[in-house]
């Protein structure tokens, strides 16, 4: 089986006072390819300021907020009925697309606040969201474990301490 396969863009709406704080595209490529767990997708990253953030969450979720980190998934994978090209295989088959955006001035408070370092809660939300366009969640408790789980054990391999510790 072929390792997953990425193609990321990494889109800048900031401020100068934002931007000085916003990870660099390696950095969220390495983040986003630790997430990946199979088949191949298509990723657009979008750092953003307080008021994108907060149209953003009140348009799409209903909520008059800046969030941290928002999911939109695009194209979960290719229907059953469609015939993956020859030669493919089955997660060659389907390629997740989705945008996350992630506003950076929340973040940074965020990181601030838990005394975290910003760099690991910039790594911990791309792998977090980068696991929900893959269709993991949070709604219930075991969902929620399962995920926390995979988060710590991804940020882990990636030398980042434990976001729930």
């Amino acid at each position: 089986m072929s390792a997953p396969r990425l193609a990321l863009s990494v889109q800048r709406a900031l401020g100068a006072g934002d931007r000085v704080f916003a990870p660099r595209a390696v950095q969220i490529r390495r983040w986003a390819r630790a997430a990946l767990r199979s088949g191949s997708a298509e990723v657009a990253v979008r750092l953003v300021g307080e008021a994108e953030g907060q149209q953003l969450n009140r348009d799409y979720r209903g909520k008059d907020y800046a969030t941290n980190v928002l999911t939109f998934v695009y194209d979960e994978a290719v229907p059953d009925d469609v015939e993956a090209p020859a030669g493919a295989d089955a997660a060659e088959a389907g390629t997740l697309a989705g945008d996350l955006v992630i506003c950076v001035p929340v973040v940074v408070r965020e990181a601030a606040g838990q005394g975290k370092a910003p760099e690991a809660h910039f790594a911990h939300l791309v792998v977090h969201g980068m696991l929900h366009l893959q269709g993991y969640d949070h709604e219930e408790t075991v969902e929620a474990d399962r995920m926390e789980a995979l988060e710590s054990e991804i940020l882990a391999a990636l030398g980042y301490p434990d976001p729930y510790a």
